[in-house]
């Protein structure tokens, strides 16, 4: 079914009544939710009575290709998973946030670097602040890393001329030797990005003073402020 959030709180709080009225243990945010059974069997009988009482008493569709019977670590629910009791992100969750870092360093998307790195940072800033009470410490520092090659690969891309790419290496500390090697390389933007003279030139504390939010920090802020 869908629903939404203020018609599916609305519609479903008859539903809340039910599932604790029969000893549920549950958690619903709008029309997603999830309940906890103790085996396969069980699972099954309560989603055909739960299924059925959706569609009987309360007239709405389920949604048969979300609605299933799955041990806890196979769950999603609001994009996480649950594994050695502890939430963790769920595989599609990283996937779609992969997508979008890469739609918001995208070469062909014609904005200037600070307009960049203000959108790939608000959108980071975002998803941390939802995403970050997960288990993901480890996991951030990881993307952290990876999204600053993509931001370097970005500004190689920016750069574009070899005499441009010199200049601003040189400009931003790089030994002229280095520099040259770098600019007229015949490497691609993504191996170009992990070379020492552009990692020099973009290092974290640069991109960091440039704007550049990181992960990790947010991670700890939730965690541990």
């Amino acid at each position: 079914m869908t629903l939404s959030p203020l018609l599916a709180n609305i519609m479903l709080d008859s539903l809340d009544k039910e599932l604790e009225k029969r000893g549920h243990k549950f958690a619903r945010y709008a029309d997603d939710f999830t309940i906890l059974v103790k085996s396969q069997r069980a699972g099954e009988r309560v989603l055909r009575s739960i299924s059925q009482y959706l569609q009987s008493r309360l007239k709405l569709v389920v949604n048969t290709d979300k609605s299933r019977v799955v041990k806890t670590n196979e769950s999603q629910f609001l994009g996480f998973t649950f594994k050695a009791n502890r939430i963790h992100w769920h595989p599609k969750t990283l996937l779609k946030f992969k997508q979008n870092v890469r739609k918001l360093t995208n070469r062909n998307w014609g904005v200037s670097m600070k307009y960049q790195l203000f959108k790939v940072s608000q959108y980071l800033r975002g998803w941390i602040n939802y995403f970050g009470i997960a288990s993901g410490y480890q996991h951030c520092v990881e993307l952290d890393h990876w999204i600053r090659r993509r931001v370097r690969m970005a500004y190689w891309r920016q750069w574009r001329k070899p005499r441009t790419k010199v200049r601003n290496l040189m400009r931003l500390g790089v030994h002229v030797q280095a520099a040259v090697a770098c600019g007229i390389t015949s490497k691609g933007p993504w191996r170009s990005s992990k070379t020492p003279g552009i990692n020099q030139a973009l290092s974290n504390a640069y991109l960091k003073s440039q704007g550049l939010y990181e992960l990790r920090d947010g991670w700890i802020k939730l965690h541990h402020s």
